[in-house]
């Protein structure tokens, strides 16, 4: 809960500000004299110090001095301008607002509105901070060298209004990192508005991207925003920008240079103030160099460039990735599973070519599939597991050989099964399995196998 301290002589006047700001849900502190006022600094440093103009001297000099060092203190002085001196003085400091009437109720709850709405802010941010040193960060995961790098990298341009391009390898979290930019932005508040440029027909792009008016092409039966304009104030990602078309490039350069974008079928502009974010799954260099994205949006784009690693590159990682992604599942799902150590191994072994999205596809498909309240190994995906499956022909029945199967074990199956597949045909069975038919009814005699049925020994 924010907190605001009073330091104003008039009784009255002290009495409206507290009441504003208590039902603003304001903790407060009030005092009648600056000296009062430098005290109350020792029990709690306030978020908004409401300070008398009439006061003079060191101490007023110290208590502005104090809330200017505070995280995120601002002042009002309270009271009409004196003519004397404050008419001919400098324009206020950033945290320093003026108030020339105490009883204007209107007035104040802005100044409260506005001070609740940053400390609100400023903590918000510091519980993303934290969690970075927790190995997340915002929608991000990570605690291995190359995802710390990243996170500075985002924590550095987020408060700037820099076009940003994001790279990387599909499934590799780029609007992820494009969400997080956003939500650590002065423009968190705003639309986050997502667009997959190679999702849409090149016919639609211009319609899409910046509107049309009622009648403007056929089936056009209403007025469209289009998402320049659903994303004023915030943030707009341009996804797959290389699948943009070279031609429409040329238009979306205009925008981003002009800041202002005229529907289909209007004669007028309109102002749009966006953040741009683009991604490409290309190496953007190699993109501008095939012609995939023009050079001059490029530069345009890229005032700072952001390289999401792949999953590979970072396989310390997978451990913490694996158990969140399996705890939002569960919390989609309404039950809660674990992993043992023999997944992990799994993934752990695994490359993942498609990266945290694969990660989250395969968790997916093994609790689903997990009877119990561990995910079990044979639920794991076979390109996962990295179980052999043996196939002689199109259409025989595979075996799996799980790890740390024994040879033995492994050779009684595939015997059998080739031998159930060949129909019991012992000299096509010896001859595809490369050995010789003494070596066949051998190994059948050590499996007790009697014609179609496999003998069931004493322990």
């Amino acid at each position: 809960m924010p907190h605001a301290l009073i330091v104003v002589r008039d009784e009255d006047a002290r009495s409206h500000l507290a009441e504003v700001a208590r039902a603003q849900a304001f903790t407060v502190s009030q005092a009648s004299n600056a000296e009062a006022g430098l005290s109350q600094l020792e029990t709690r440093l306030p978020d908004l110090l409401f300070l008398d103009r009439c006061f003079g001297g060191r101490t007023k000099e110290v208590l502005l001095d104090r809330i200017h060092g505070s995280a995120g203190g601002s002042a009002v002085l309270v009271g009409p301008v004196e003519q004397s001196r404050d008419a001919r003085a400098k324009p206020l400091p950033s945290f320093l607002s003026s108030l020339d009437d105490p009883l204007d109720r209107g007035g104040v709850g802005a100044i409260l509105s506005e001070v609740a709405r940053s400390v609100a802010e400023n903590r918000d941010l510091a519980t993303v901070q934290l969690c970075a040193e927790e190995a997340r960060f915002g929608h991000l995961d990570g605690s291995s060298p190359r995802m710390q790098k990243l996170f500075h990298l985002i924590s550095r341009v987020a408060p700037s209004r820099a076009s940003v391009l994001v790279s990387g390898e599909s499934g590799s979290g780029k609007e992820r990192v494009a969400r997080t930019i956003h939500d650590l932005s002065p423009r968190r508040r705003g639309a986050f508005v997502a667009v997959n440029c190679g999702a849409i027909s090149p016919n639609l792009m211009e319609s899409q991207l910046f509107g049309h008016q009622k009648g403007s092409f056929s089936g056009a039966t209403s007025r469209h925003r289009g998402l320049f304009e659903q994303a004023h104030g915030g943030t707009l990602l341009l996804d797959e920008i290389t699948e943009m078309p070279p031609e429409f490039q040329v238009k979306l350069l205009r925008v981003l240079e002009t800041g202002t974008v005229v529907r289909l079928g209007a004669e007028s502009s309109i102002d749009v103030d966006v953040r741009i974010l683009a991604a490409t799954n290309r190496p953007p260099r190699s993109a501008v160099a095939e012609g995939k994205l023009r050079p001059d949006l490029y530069y345009r784009l890229r005032i700072l460039e952001v390289e999401v690693p792949p999953l590979r590159a970072r396989r310390e990682d997978l451990p913490l990735l694996a158990r969140t992604i399996l705890e939002e599942i569960g919390e989609r799902e309404g039950r809660r599973k674990s992993i043992g150590p023999e997944v992990m191994e799994m993934l752990q072994a695994y490359e993942w070519p498609g990266n945290v999205r694969e990660l989250r596809n395969a968790l997916y498909t093994a609790f689903l599939l997990s009877e119990g309240p561990e995910l079990e190994v044979g639920s794991v995906p076979d390109e996962v597991s990295g179980f052999p499956c043996l196939d002689p022909e199109p259409g025989a029945q595979a075996i799996c050989i799980h790890p740390g199967t024994s040879i033995r074990e492994a050779e009684r199956q595939l015997i059998l099964m080739t031998l159930a597949y060949m129909e019991e045909r012992k000299d096509r069975t010896a001859e595809i399995l490369g050995v010789s038919l003494k070596t066949l009814y051998n190994r059948l005699h050590e499996y007790g196998y009697m014609g179609g049925v496999e003998a069931t020994r004493e322990p």
